[in-house]
């Protein structure tokens, strides 16, 4: 395109220079630099004004635009005019364009725009109407969102879309200086209004001033200096402002433009129309249901609508390979189980797919989970949370604490595969006189991943109590545990911040962080290490 642009006005400088040579015209050919600085972004833009046919008091011309922002955009507009002097002191015109656009987004659109205008010594009229043609609409899944409704997700997948609309304009010439002075002043008011559906609309006030020079000291003959501001406001867009600066340049010798009346000047005014082809991006697409990316079914469980003595039910009725979501802070009377490849999670972030096969990434809260059991009896180990085979515990605020029984686990693992828990804050406390542990890898559990949790165990008149524990009394625990910081307290007899006894800890157990307490092993295969260089055991 730049090419191309680059010719055409190359071949239309060639004729404007070769018809003026007879001299014989009342309006020539010239070129239009100009500058805009802008509160949001920056244009340039050169504006080639060619007089196709003229007499007296009519001219037909063409009108060939190229711009540029410093936001990526590229824009070209091909336009046909038509402008007539009336005896009673108006200059009429009309025209149409080609609009063609290359957005930040590297999308092309095209659009037909068509406008009026009357223009007197001291007052202005105009209006334009925008109509896309071809292609509106391109898909962005950068602008795609996911968001939780009700007891779902719901994607609205990113489009960016091209808008047809109008605006319009009045203006007045202020009287500083005399109306055949080579010098003026003009402000304008008017609007726009830009609009298609399920987009929100852009329409709001423009207002702008401008100050033109038909002669500029140590410029050449026939050249312009026009300085002007304009400011704008739309929903979708907010406030914008410009401040400009546009530099005549003609095309052909001889030029005498201060010879001429102002309102034969005026014929050869730049034609106002919106600076570009509108387009808006977002996530506009039609609201659908989303899933996980392997296609399994995501639930939402909320507080506000689920009690905490709900929530273990809730948990189990979503399913084997589902994704359930807490939102809240929940207070259950037993322990949460999941189910076999089911994910339950509070914060972080969720990649969701819609029906097409496109994806968004929903971010979410932490939730809490505080779970207290009554006391139980002495042989009974009860956990907040019991994890199942294939299973993700990750985002969550866990606390869990009850007064009897044979161990108090925020977090259990037992007789399980490939499970992992991650990114999670978890305490388990035993107010009794038992072990308080945060998370207990339990005999015949293997390929168990704990990441990126801060885990705490606490008694209250127990003898122990850990952080993590790996623990192989039946054969078959192993872990591989990184990037956790780990701290145990209130054991009478022992605080293990690591526990272990005949459990296994995978290659890649690494990168924790030490608490209080101690580490405690007992015929363990590997070790985990942690960020002061030491390792347990």
């Amino acid at each position: 395109m730049k090419t191309y642009w680059l010719a055409a006005l190359a071949a239309f400088g060639t004729l404007a220079a070769g018809g003026a040579a007879a001299g014989e015209d009342k309006w020539g050919a010239h070129l239009d630099l100009e500058g805009k600085a802008g509160t949001k972004r920056n244009l340039g833009e050169a504006d080639l004004f060619l007089p196709v046919a003229q007499d007296d008091r009519t001219l037909l011309f063409a009108d060939l635009r190229t711009r540029l922002d410093d936001e990526g955009s590229r824009e070209g507009n091909f336009g046909l005019g038509i402008r007539r002097m009336l005896e009673s002191g108006w200059n009429l015109g009309g025209y149409g364009f080609l609009d063609r656009r290359r957005s930040t987004y590297s999308n092309y659109f095209n659009q037909m725009t068509v406008g009026a205008e009357a223009l007197s010594l001291d007052w202005d009229f105009r209006v334009n109407g925008y109509v896309p043609v071809g292609r509106t609409s391109y898909q962005e899944d950068s602008l795609s969102t996911a968001e939780i409704s009700g007891a779902g997700v719901i994607f609205r997948g990113g489009e960016e879309r091209s808008l047809g609309g109008f605006d319009a304009e009045i203006g007045w010439r202020i009287p500083i200086f005399a109306d055949d002075a080579d010098r003026q002043v003009r402000v304008y008011a008017g609007g726009y209004r830009f609009a298609d559906e399920g987009i929100p609309m852009v329409a709001g006030p423009r207002g702008r001033a401008e100050m033109v020079f038909d002669e500029v000291p140590g410029l050449w003959e026939g050249s312009r200096l026009a300085l002007g501001a304009e400011l704008q406001n739309d929903d979708p867009r907010g406030t914008q402002g410009f401040l400009s600066a546009r530099l005549r340049i003609p095309l052909q010798a001889g030029a005498k433009p201060s010879r001429l009346t102002p309102m034969e000047r005026r014929m050869a005014d730049p034609i106002v129309r919106d600076i570009d082809v509108v387009a808006q991006a977002g996530a506009f697409g039609a609201a659908e249901t989303a899933t996980t990316t392997g296609g399994n079914a995501i639930s939402v469980v909320s507080s506000a609508t689920t009690t905490g003595a709900d929530l273990p039910a809730a948990i189990t009725a979503a399913g084997a390979n589902s994704t359930v979501i807490l939102s809240g802070s929940f207070s259950p009377t037993a322990t949460t189980t999941l189910q076999t490849g089911q994910t339950v999670m509070g914060g972080g972030s969720l990649t969701v797919r819609s029906p097409s096969g496109r994806t968004a990434t929903l971010t979410l809260s932490s939730a809490t989970v505080s779970t207290t059991i009554a006391a139980a009896g002495a042989a009974t180990t009860t956990p907040g949370f019991m994890m199942a085979t294939d299973s993700t515990l990750t985002g969550l605020t866990i606390s869990f604490s009850r007064s009897a029984g044979n161990g108090a686990y925020g977090v259990y693992a037992t007789n399980i595969s490939g499970a992992t828990i991650s990114n999670n804050t978890i305490t388990g406390t035993e107010t009794g006189a038992n072990t308080g542990a945060g998370v207990v890898i339990g005999d015949g559990s293997s390929n168990i991943t704990v990441s990126n949790n801060t885990i705490t165990g606490t008694t209250g008149a127990g003898a122990n109590a850990f952080a993590l524990g790996v623990v192989n009394a039946g054969g078959g625990a192993a872990a591989t545990v990184t990037g956790n910081t780990l701290s145990a307290s209130g054991g009478s007899t022992n605080n293990y911040f690591l526990f272990s006894n005949n459990g296994t800890f995978n290659t890649g157990s690494t990168g924790n962080v030490k608490g209080s307490g101690t580490c405690s092993s007992a015929g363990t295969t590997g070790n985990a290490s942690f960020t002061d260089g030491s390792t347990c055991p």
